[in-house]
């Protein structure tokens, strides 16, 4: 990628410090996460991708780990119904994840008799993989060289390259130019470049207050040397109280507490405070009662989970 097509490119010589620096700083400073260790099978790199999308590592941790005692392979969890993933996915947040992440099993399975591809095309094509999941996977657990552009990527080489405070909102052809060109060119290099640049926008390059003073390319950072100038717009964090979200994860921790099915009134009355319930249930339940959500709002929830496959109703009984 020549660059003039891309505005403010260091040159070679400074590209290969920043290489140095960042990668070097990884060696000293990664975390210690049981999915970095190496020895990973290709399987277990997926599944700690598919539950890292929008959440923090410390939530995924005890729950990646449960999940590959259960499931150590493909197969195992393709045997297993749907809604025995969306249970097992407990509280991570955005269940149809784990339907994803069953779908893609099941295709890995028909497709790939039970190992997860190596190329990006094919790992692009399972259900749930977009393009940022496929590069990982590739590099992550293949060692493929290919670019991987997450948020905290993205942040950093805003940081460092272009002297913003935060990237675009949404990935742009210019960012994704600007990755490339950054890469290194020897297949190992690439490989520790991308996680390393990851783990510096993880740590220190945050979104808020990151730790400047730590970085390893503090003095190169284009940002810094712009005195730190404001973004250019306010990044909102998702609300929570009251949403739907809320409201349909209340629902289905209901369905996972049930060892069965539960009568469709628990939830679609939005549960009832003074009622007794089985034990294993009323926790779950009296969650639920506690949102006093509208009634329109629990018609409109219960009935998004039924579309969207996260639970079934049969006779009057709802089960994921």
């Amino acid at each position: 990628m020549p660059s003039s097509q891309i505005s403010a490119l260091p040159s070679a010589r400074d590209i290969d410090l920043l290489h140095d620096r960042i990668n070097q700083w990884y060696l000293q400073h990664a975390r210690d996460l049981p999915w970095r260790t190496g020895a990973n099978t290709p399987w277990e790199v997926m599944v700690s991708e598919f539950m890292l999308q929008q959440t923090p590592v410390k939530r995924v941790l005890p729950v990646w780990e449960t999940w590959l005692e259960r499931w150590p392979t493909p197969a195992d969890l393709a045997a297993e119904e749907p809604g025995e993933a969306v249970r097992a996915w407990g509280r991570l947040g955005y269940p149809r994840r784990a339907q994803r992440l069953h779908a893609a099993a099941v295709a890995v399975l028909e497709r790939h008799g039970g190992k997860v591809p190596a190329s990006y095309e094919e790992l692009l094509a399972l259900p749930g993989v977009g393009s940022y999941t496929a590069a990982a996977i590739s590099v992550f657990a293949f060692g493929r060289r290919a670019t991987v552009i997450d948020t905290n990527i993205r942040r950093v080489h805003a940081r460092l390259i272009s002297g913003k405070a935060l990237p675009s909102k949404a990935l742009t052809a210019a960012e994704t130019r600007l990755a490339e060109a950054l890469m290194p060119e020897d297949l190992a290099e690439s490989n520790l470049w991308n996680v390393s640049v990851m783990e510096l926008g993880a740590l220190i390059c945050t979104a808020k207050s990151p730790s400047c003073e730590q970085c390893p390319v503090f003095d190169r950072c284009a940002w810094v040397a712009a005195g730190k100038p404001e973004a250019d717009y306010q990044p909102k964090g998702q609300a929570w109280a009251g949403t739907d979200r809320q409201l349909r994860g209340a629902m289905l921790s209901v369905l996972r507490a049930a060892s069965g099915g539960v009568d469709r009134t628990l939830l679609t009355t939005g549960g009832k405070p003074d009622v007794a319930y089985p034990a294993e249930l009323a926790p779950a339940i009296r969650a639920l009662a506690a949102l006093n959500s509208p009634s329109e709002q629990i018609d409109r929830c219960y009935a998004g989970l039924l579309a969207d496959g996260l639970a079934q109703e049969k006779a009057g009984l709802v089960s994921l």
